[in-house]
């Protein structure tokens, strides 16, 4: 009879992660097979998600062969992405530490990029459990791309959004006014360049000086005395 349990009995080991990961990798080649050319970065977090970056020309015809083609009929939001590192440091940093040196190299993000902006989309497959970024370079001096509102027509407000805080401009969009911003407003709030002057005045929450926690009462020590008297007491 072979007993339940052994106190020699060790935990399974984790299971690995797989080596490879077919659907996301079927998904990449049908997009390619689709979009040509037009796609020129991807990658695949194996197991959990996956990044294509394509083209600027190309940017509504990936969203509707992701959603007619290839089941991702749901929209989850559309933003965009300045990859330049902050001139003025990190704001969260401590005001009584030296400031840093800013880098001012630009690393971009999965799949690559070859510019400061891109603009970027996520999508799901439900039927398929699946995820995916569709991602674009921007131009830097043609701060332009076409507007997604043929594909999905939840991308209204955050098309305008990221022309209020990027200045990014979406063509075809029939309604790109300010969500957020009075109209005199200069400047794109969002842009790693832009100086958040609330930020150089007040520091940051959690870093200022703040008062030391109360000490907790430590019990008092016991003069001669009292220690005399527990002696006799344990006597008795």
């Amino acid at each position: 009879m072979i007993p339940l349990s052994s106190p020699e009995t060790t935990e399974a080991p984790e299971a690995e992660a797989p080596a490879t990961d077919e659907a996301r990798e079927e998904l990449v080649a049908a997009l390619t097979t689709e979009l040509g050319d037009a796609v020129v970065g991807s990658h695949i977090r194996t197991g959990d998600d996956v990044w294509v970056r394509v083209t600027r020309d190309a940017w509504r015809e990936a969203g509707l062969v992701a959603r007619d083609h290839l089941g991702f009929r749901y929209f989850e939001f559309l933003s965009a992405l300045d990859w330049l590192p902050s001139p003025f440091g990190k704001n969260e940093d401590s005001p009584t530490d030296p400031p840093p040196t800013p880098s001012t190299d630009i690393v971009t993000g999965y799949a690559g990029g070859d510019t400061r902006f891109q603009v970027f989309a996520r999508l799901h497959s439900f039927s398929q459990k699946l995820g995916l970024t569709l991602k674009v370079d921007i131009p830097d001096d043609d701060l332009r791309i076409d507007t997604w509102l043929p594909v999905f027509a939840g991308v209204n407000w955050h098309e305008r959004e990221v022309l209020e805080m990027f200045g990014i401009t979406f063509t075809g969009h029939p309604h790109l006014v300010k969500l957020y911003l009075p109209g005199e407003f200069e400047g794109y709030p969002l842009r790693k360049d832009f100086p958040l002057l609330a930020r150089h005045v007040k520091p940051w929450p959690g870093i200022v000086d703040v008062e030391p926690m109360p000490a907790g009462d430590e019990p008092a020590e016991p003069d001669a005395t009292d220690a005399s008297d527990a002696a006799e007491g344990g006597d008795a």
